[in-house]
Order: structure tokens, then sequence, then C-alpha cells
């Protein structure tokens, strides 16, 4: 886990992109847009999804559900448990606010069909569904472990002895 500002930001922006990474090219699969799309229409549309999430994570999501996890009743000595409650509780607040984002962009490209609600609720569970074990699985174990290996290692000045 960070434990500073700047390893918060790298960990944010490892995390937000691992995440974007995931859900955007799924959503592209789901939505059958994969092959359609031209590459820098790909390149230009990740851009745009990556810097929404970071902003959401960042300024909206992040504060709002790290507060809400640890004010949770659970053991908070145990690390395991703390990034479960803090991981369950970002994948929630962010699968939300970036189903909002892929509806607007579903209304904006004409891709939206039948009711708004229904739309919105199928893309919550839909996402939810593989963001939370790619969360937990994959993506924030990679984050923590490059965090660990490359990020706070770097920020400690290594003394040689002759």
């Amino acid at each position: 886990m960070p434990s500073n500002k700047r390893e918060g930001i790298y960990f944010g922006l490892m995390m937000v992109f691992g995440m974007v990474s995931v859900m955007y090219f799924y959503n592209m699969y789901m939505e059958g847009l994969l092959g359609t799309l031209t590459f820098w229409s790909v390149l230009f549309n990740y851009s745009l999804t990556f810097i929404v999430a970071f902003i959401v994570e960042t300024f909206l999501v992040g504060p709002i559900m790290r507060g809400i996890a640890f004010k949770l009743p659970y053991d908070k000595s145990k690390k395991l448990k703390v990034i479960v409650a803090v991981s369950t509780c970002m994948v929630v607040g962010m699968v939300i606010c970036m189903s909002v984002y892929g509806l607007i962009t579903a209304i904006l490209s004409n891709h939206l069909e039948g009711s708004l609600f229904m739309h919105y609720f199928k893309l919550i569970i839909r996402n939810f569904a593989v963001a939370y074990p790619s969360q937990l699985l994959i993506v924030g174990p990679l984050s923590r472990w490059i965090l660990v290996k490359f990020i706070k290692n770097s920020a400690q000045p290594k003394l040689e002895y002759n």
C-alpha cells in the first residue's frame, strides 16, 4: 500500500491503467466494437477513458470509498482484510461511476437500445462481474508488487560501502 502522496499517485496511475485496460477492451468486446474502430479512434477513446477514470478515482471515488472502507467493522491490523475492504469499496464506486460514463458514451454514439435505467443496471452488473475479480486477482496484486519492487525501493537511496 502507498505510504505517501507520491506513492499514492503512482499506485493510482497503475491501478487506473490496469483496470481501464481490462474494462475498456472487455466493454468493446461486449458491444461488438473490437475490430470495427480505427487504431486512432481506439487510442483516443482509451486515453479519454483513462483520464476520466483517473480524475474520478482521485477526486471522487477514492476519498469517499477509502473513508467508508476504514469505517467498516473488521480487524484493520490484518493487511489482507484492509486490502479486500478497500478494493471492494473502490470497485463498487468505480463501477457505479464509470458505468455512467459508459452510458453517456453509448448515448453519444447511438448504441443505446431500450430503457436507460435497465441499460445502466445491466452495465453495473456486467462490469462488476469482471472488475471485481480482475481487481482482486490481477490488477491489485500486480500494482502492489510493482509499487513495492520498483517505486518504494527507488525512493530510498542505496548506500554503497567501499
